[in-house]
């Protein structure tokens, strides 16, 4: 990146945390970055406020209805905005012309798509929404290396990884390690979490996120994906990738070296961290929020993690080692499962459960192309919404 040409970015899920926190680093750092392009589920209100402030005027709405409103109320929007809508417009936004970077930050599976354009149309793909390649890693990583442009992770323990591993070859990796919070109940009793409440789980101590997130936090489920998607991201197998419980977030990774070396990498737990990083890559500017401050107490615990009271990771860790088209039932599960808990229709114990039926029920195969993996998604998908009724409250 050069003093005069700014990276420009298209942001997909500009209205989530994510998208908040990506808002406030490009905001520190307008002569560096430009926004050219926004997308959101259904806030049409909040996509006209950010697009007047950052003078944006490719806006994408995935849910047609919505879009309707957005387009009557127009006046809102900079002038001669262009409204996209749905899959085809979120497709379009990532193939804008003037796009550098695109940082897809939308909640699920709706990213896959728009995420393999930008790397078709030779943008570089800053990467938020893990079951991205959770559900279809082997054909993004194929197309990233097929197009030679950056994959950048923002996931704050993927960009951790990404820090400590540049410069190091790959074969003198060992493993990788990365840290888990333990979420809203890494410090309740087992008998407890029978009456865990979506209310409950969604404090989580340390991270402002969205409630699908903070409550696959809570299971442990956040980090089964994490570690999925790291062995995507980083050429790895299975056994080189495990967790561990961190409660201060303050260790994001641990990367172990074949000589029985490490190196972790340390920031305060905020978004703006691994965002800024991953926007800015090669290059660094000052933080948008305050380092950590070695001047004070700072205390850093670490913990095994009990895979018996956190059954989500054990699950993960087997459909790892299972290949083919195990993680993607296991992230279209735990999906289901976990909008199921938050609607207030199964118990939070039934989340595993559930997830588990599911595996045990869609036979695992080798995905030759995008099509089957988008149907055992769907076929997953399926199955674990029939058996909700078995798990209900």
């Amino acid at each position: 990146m050069t003093a005069t040409k700014k990276k420009r970015v298209v942001l997909l899920g500009a209205t989530g945390s994510i998208g908040e926190n990506a808002l406030r680093v490009i905001a520190a750092h307008r002569d560096k970055l430009e926004l050219v392009g926004i997308a959101a589920r259904a806030n049409w209100e909040k996509l006209a406020a950010i697009a007047t402030r950052f003078g944006v005027k490719h806006v994408g709405i995935f849910e047609n209805a919505t879009l309707g409103t957005a387009r009557e109320n127009s006046a809102a929007f900079p002038t001669d905005t262009k409204f996209v809508g749905g899959l085809a417009g979120l497709v379009e936004l990532a193939q804008l012309p003037e796009a550098d970077i695109v940082l897809v930050a939308v909640v699920g599976t709706t990213g896959l798509q728009p995420a393999l354009a930008a790397l078709a149309a030779g943008k570089d793909l800053a990467l938020a929404s893990k079951e991205i390649l959770v559900l279809a890693g082997k054909f993004v990583m194929a197309e990233a290396k097929k197009r030679g442009v950056k994959l950048l992770p923002v996931d704050s323990e993927h960009n951790a990884v990404f820090q400590c591993l540049e410069g190091h070859p790959h074969a003198g990796v060992r493993r990788i390690v990365l840290t888990a919070s333990g979420g809203a109940f890494r410090d309740w009793p087992q008998e407890r979490l029978a009456h865990a409440t979506p209310a409950d789980a969604l404090k989580h101590p340390n991270w402002s996120m969205g409630p699908k997130i903070t409550v696959d936090s809570a299971t442990l489920a956040n980090k089964g994906l994490e570690l999925i998607e790291a062995q995507w991201l980083f050429d790895l197998q299975p056994e080189q990738c495990t967790a561990i419980l961190h409660p201060q977030s303050i260790v994001h990774c641990l990367v172990e070296f074949t000589d029985g070396a490490m190196l972790a990498q340390l920031s305060p737990p905020s978004m703006t961290f691994p965002i800024q990083h991953a926007l800015l890559h090669p290059d660094r500017a000052p933080g948008v929020e305050a380092s950590l401050d070695f001047t004070k107490l700072l205390g850093l615990e670490f913990r095994p993690v009990d895979e018996t009271r956190f059954p989500m990771l054990h699950l993960a860790k087997q459909t790892m080692a299972s290949g083919g088209a195990a993680p993607a039932i296991y992230n279209a599960a735990n999906e289901v499962a976990v909008a199921a808990f938050l609607n207030n229709q199964i118990p939070f114990l039934a989340i595993p459960r559930l997830v588990e039926h599911t595996l045990d029920n869609i036979p695992n195969f080798e995905p030759t192309g995008l099509a089957a993996i988008l149907a055992v998604d769907a076929d997953a998908r399926r199955a674990a919404t029939a058996a909700l009724a078995h798990y209900k409250l």
